[in-house]
């Protein structure tokens, strides 16, 4: 088993995202936090202790230190429900200095679908925070999450890879805003307050001045505190299809892991424009069969907005140095880390010596001073530094002492004659 991993050769990698599979066959590989100490659980009997799982619209993630990364593929697709072939098939796998590399590239927005789009970042945090405290968690993972961090906010201080940011909520807007000339007079829901769903409630408040945008949720509460912050309407959950079918657009992101709107749910036969910014789909694909319905999904929002993506394609070197720099920065810490056990022995030997001086002391009732230890410290260093040296071979004594003579900055005298 894993106890502790200390080597970037363990870190590991898989993924599956946007650019090898669409949103129905990305849907059935996603992870939930209901999953996460089942997972975790799992994991630890295969001797995988140290892992995390980030999962949103565009693609799902585990990262992970093993000795056997094959296992990772049955225990996953066990706790989601998946093909495992299906899922090898869709999947990469990256290790070591790339599987990191892949990390930072992520957090970046470097590999978003919609180029430097910076919501990944704080789903990674929440997503780890989360394994963090189901005791998945080791400093190497800590320190790999505090430099993407680093590098995001290097990123966005130095570089315009983020002007303009076009978020899947912001997509989401920009089509509706796009699609209506008589937009501002449309009556617009939103279903689902989660972070996708706040963003694009005040998208849709700063860029429609609409004001009949409504908000509903399955937590009434949750609703009528978005609703209270950002002054649009909300409505009880109960009365979901009769908001539904008096909207012009509706957009929904609740998050479930399975359609919440059907074709059934709708009798208006006036136009009716659904958004679904869900991963798994949160509509049932059955209501682009009514002639008077248009339904938009996450693939094709980011398809729309294409406006900044070549300004932002001109910042990808400028970001790709930052994050090599930072990795060269990143290998020369994780190489010290290897030297980490031999001084924490060093010390160990240390404390174990003055503990050792300090009770001959006390056998021999001499009154203990920091004074009286030190010397006998000293004393007794100085008596090993000797013994070793003098009952070393030649070579090897002189090799000791030149080594000495550098880390300490001895004065050696010439002896008298």
């Amino acid at each position: 088993m894993l106890k502790e991993a200390k080597s970037l050769n363990q870190f590991y990698v898989i993924g599956v995202s946007y650019e090898k599979a669409d949103v129905k066959t990305r849907g059935k590989f996603a992870f939930f936090d209901h999953l996460i100490s089942s997972l975790v659980i799992e994991s630890n009997l295969i001797g995988i202790q140290h892992l995390f799982v980030i999962s949103t619209c565009n693609r799902t993630e585990i990262y992970f230190f093993a000795e056997e990364p094959d296992k990772m593929y049955e225990v996953y697709c066990k706790q989601v429900e998946g093909d495992v072939e299906t899922f090898k098939q869709i999947t990469f796998q990256k290790n070591g200095k790339d599987a990191l590399e892949h990390l930072f590239r992520v957090s970046s927005g470097l590999e978003s679908q919609i180029l430097g789009d910076f919501e990944i970042l704080g789903q990674i945090k929440i997503a780890f925070k989360k394994f963090k405290k189901a005791g998945s968690a080791n400093a190497h993972l800590e320190r790999f999450i505090d430099t993407a961090v680093r590098i995001s906010k290097q990123i966005k201080n130095e570089t315009s890879l983020s002007d303009g940011a076009t978020s899947v909520s912001y997509a989401a807007v920009q089509y509706i805003t796009h699609q209506f000339q008589n937009f501002k007079n449309k009556k617009i829901t939103l279903f689902g307050t989660g972070k996708i769903g706040r963003n694009t409630c005040e998208n849709l408040v700063k860029q429609t001045h609409n004001d009949q945008i409504t908000l509903i949720n399955r937590t009434n509460e949750k609703a009528v505190k978005l609703s209270d912050k950002l002054q649009v309407n909300q409505v009880d959950y109960k009365f979901l299809d009769k908001i539904l079918n008096d909207s012009d657009i509706f957009i929904v992101s609740t998050g479930s892991s399975k359609p919440v709107i059907f074709k059934e749910m709708i009798s208006t036969t006036k136009p009716l424009l659904l958004v679904d910014l869900s991963i798994p789909a949160n509509v049932d694909a059955d209501v682009k069969e009514l002639p008077n319905v248009t339904l938009v999904n996450v693939d094709e929002l980011s398809q729309t907005i294409n406006q900044t993506l070549e300004d932002r394609q001109s910042q990808i070197p400028k970001v790709e140095t930052i994050i090599r720099l930072n990795m060269w920065e990143f290998e020369e810490w994780l190489e010290s880390r290897k030297f980490v056990p031999a001084i924490e022995a060093f010390r160990e030997r240390m404390e174990f010596l003055a503990e050792f001086e300090k009770r001959k002391l006390e056998k021999k009732d001499i009154e203990i001073s920091e004074k009286s230890l030190s010397t006998s410290l000293i004393q007794k260093m100085t008596n090993q530094f000797a013994s070793y040296v003098m009952d070393s071979p030649e070579g090897e004594a002189e090799k000791t002492i030149n080594l000495f003579n550098e880390i300490f900055h001895l004065e050696l005298k010439q002896e008298r004659k």
